[in-house]
């Protein structure tokens, strides 16, 4: 795992990291012969239909269970039941296959009939709701591993188990048949709400994102972001962050990203100066923002707006400052990192400038902007991506390099569709956990006691619901960690005054946060497996990369002015005051950023490095810091944000004055 001669990574390096892949996205079979044939024409129609159903009406039913009977048959065949029985399709795996084929045969042809049966099943709807629940369950756990499918069969025992329960636990119990209708035959269940956004949006940004990929656009955004930032001492930093940026809006998977960005920019690095962990952790850093970056912001972003029934495009919008300071905070730490490691220039292809290059392959950014702008325009967020999807297909022929021919089009089709398997069996069996919530009344006993536990404090409040969705998310995916969370703990900010947007962003925000975090951290462990990094201490320097900016979210809820960070006019403020916000936040976060480097103009330590610190978190997380400070000084600090600023500016009078002397 160490730079060959010629400077490239080593096969092994790659390999170890495309297995981190693998972790995230499932351990697919590698088909070929008639089995692949199979496979690939099962996703191509699947992705076909999901095309046409963007453009045309199909049933909210009807939809729901034809998306779950592709993503379950994909699922058993493309999947194996353990690794020894991988690239081949098994019998086992071709009865389940049928098996949820023929159940939701079943479900369609019974119609309103079968609906209309949910609260009082007969016994072969019992039956074969608990035979597709299990298969269910077992499709996740082929797809993304074990901790779902158990997270989803605890919530199943609390519904039936309710009444022998402690308080405030306790509820009045479900029957086995009830539970069941609940989840198998109501849309609020397995077909409910995060799987009619899984059948909707989710698959199409796949799609979409399998037609940027196929027709070069990841290349380019990182041949692009080279051009942009090269020929400076810290350009190989800098190119990951607009690389992370250009790359992961349409991909939205920040272990891909991170793997894809450092199989290229990795030896460059090395060459500028990086230390290996310091360069994985900027690498896994940057792979995140993938999930953070519009227009796709993750799976997880369009149930934000299912849940809130909103449209896709006012999620885009509140993402739009966060992302930003996301990025400006990676870059603050980059350009201290320039400093501190003494990154040397790099060189890099030159044969194309970059007027040329945006002449003959610009166009991919077409289709990007377009997606934004269709929903400007009006058109839903399904026909703002089909339209997309085909203009990015219809520009691709513009280069013969880039032209998706019908090969390179079957291909891109296949992995619209396979792409989506990941999330779509997680938000299928989240839906259990969905429904148990809302049958047992789960969330509003969450809340009650969260809000007790926090004496009804609105600062211990949204850190015990940080502390909740982080430790949630160790163990599940993002989507899955935003959906439990979102219904279990987003009532009690809500309780508490702060708006529901504000509450579901914060709980969006530290579900992402999981991707850097042990032992989920794939994002860090593939980074490391490019650079021959430590894998944990590639992890710690993720974290270093990452937390400035994840103390953002607390000031969309804690912060009066804070909601000016989500694109929202304050309660008696103007657009003055969310500029206000955001450069506040911004200078905070520069401040944080030379308190987690140390290093500013110089090297610091100590009470320099404190104060940082201190100045940082007065201006991005007050709410912890001004009681704290009024204890101290004994007097009321209503605004210790000029306190910050005040600091910040004595700081770098500081740093100027003293690194005048040492040159002196």
């Amino acid at each position: 795992m160490r730079l060959t001669t010629q400077g490239a990574i080593s096969d092994e390096a790659l390999r170890k990291a495309e297995a981190y892949i693998e972790q995230e996205e499932g351990a697919a079979n590698r088909l070929s012969g008639r089995a692949g044939l199979i496979v690939t024409t099962i996703a191509v129609v699947s992705t076909l239909f999901h095309l046409y159903a963007a453009y045309a009406i199909v049933p909210t039913q009807e939809l729901r269970y034809v998306h779950v009977g592709f993503v379950l048959v994909l699922g058993f065949l493309l999947f194996p039941l353990a690794t020894r029985f991988r690239n081949a399709i098994r019998w086992w795996d071709v009865l389940a296959a049928a098996a949820c084929v023929g159940i939701l045969g079943y479900a369609l042809l019974g119609g309103e009939a079968f609906t209309d049966r949910a609260a009082v099943p007969d016994r072969l709807d019992v039956i074969l709701g608990v035979v597709f629940i299990v298969l269910l369950l077992e499709a996740t756990r082929r797809t993304t591993g074990w901790i779902m499918p158990v997270v989803a069969i605890l919530f199943i025992v609390y519904a039936l188990i309710g009444p022998e329960l402690p308080p405030p636990w306790t509820h009045r119990g479900y029957t086995f048949t009830r539970l069941v209708g609940h989840l198998f035959i109501t849309l609020e269940g397995i077909f409910g709400v995060a799987v009619d956004v899984s059948s909707s949006l989710i698959i199409m940004f796949t799609i979409y994102g399998a037609f940027l990929q196929h027709s070069g656009a990841g290349k380019f955004f990182i041949d692009f972001s080279l051009a942009v930032m090269g020929g400076k001492p810290n350009s190989a930093g800098r190119t990951v962050v607009l690389s992370s940026f250009l790359l992961g809006g349409p991909s939205g998977s920040g272990v891909a990203t991170t793997v894809t960005i450092g199989a290229v920019a990795y030896p460059m690095m090395a060459r500028a100066g990086f230390e290996r962990n310091a360069a994985g952790g900027l690498l896994a850093a940057g792979g995140l923002g993938a999930i953070l970056s519009p227009p796709v912001l993750g799976a997880a972003a369009f149930l934000i707006a299912e849940f809130l029934k909103i449209s896709y495009l006012d999620v885009i919008w509140m993402a739009i400052i966060p992302t930003v300071l996301y990025y400006l905070s990676l870059l603050f730490m980059v350009e201290l990192d320039a400093k501190k490691f003494g990154a040397r220039t790099v060189p890099y292809d030159t044969s194309l400038t970059i007027p040329q290059m945006l002449w003959r392959y610009g166009f991919h950014f077409v289709s990007l902007i377009a997606v934004i702008g269709f929903m400007v325009a009006g058109f839903s967020p399904m026909l703002s991506v089909f339209w997309s999807t085909l203009l990015a297909f219809g520009l691709s022929f513009l280069r013969p390099e880039t032209a998706l021919w019908p090969r390179k089009l079957v291909k891109a089709l296949a992995d619209g569709t396979i792409g989506v398997l990941n999330a779509a069996t997680t938000c299928a069996s989240a839906g259990i956990i969905v429904g148990v919530v809302t049958l047992t009344g789960l969330g509003l006993k969450f809340s009650s006691i969260v809000l007790a536990y926090a004496g009804n404090s609105l600062l211990l409040t949204a850190l015990y619901t940080a502390l909740i969705v982080w430790i949630v998310g160790l163990a599940v995916p993002v989507t899955a960690s935003y959906i439990i969370c979102a219904v279990i703990a987003a009532p009690a900010l809500i309780k508490l005054g702060v708006p529901d947007f504000a509450a579901h962003m914060f709980i969006f925000y530290y579900a992402v946060l999981s991707e850097v975090s042990p032992p989920t951290a794939l994002s860090p462990f593939a980074a490391a497996a490019i650079t021959g990094g430590n894998p944990y201490r590639t992890t710690l320097q993720a974290w270093k990369y990452t937390l400035p900016a994840f103390l953002v979210p607390f000031v969309f809820i804690l912060d009066p002015m804070g909601v000016g960070l989500l694109m929202t006019v304050p309660k008696g403020g103007t657009w003055i005051d969310v500029v206000l916000i955001a450069m506040k936040t911004a200078v905070g976060l520069g401040a944080l950023a030379v308190a987690a480097q140390g290093f500013g103009m110089r090297r610091i330590a100590g009470a320099e490095r404190a104060t940082w610190a201190l100045a940082g978190l007065l201006l991005v997380f007050p709410s912890l810091l001004e009681p704290a400070t009024e204890w101290a000084l004994g007097i009321d600090v209503p605004q210790p944000a000029w306190l910050g600023l005040a600091l910040v500016a004595l700081l770098l009078f500081v740093q100027i004055r003293t690194r005048a002397q040492v040159h002196a």
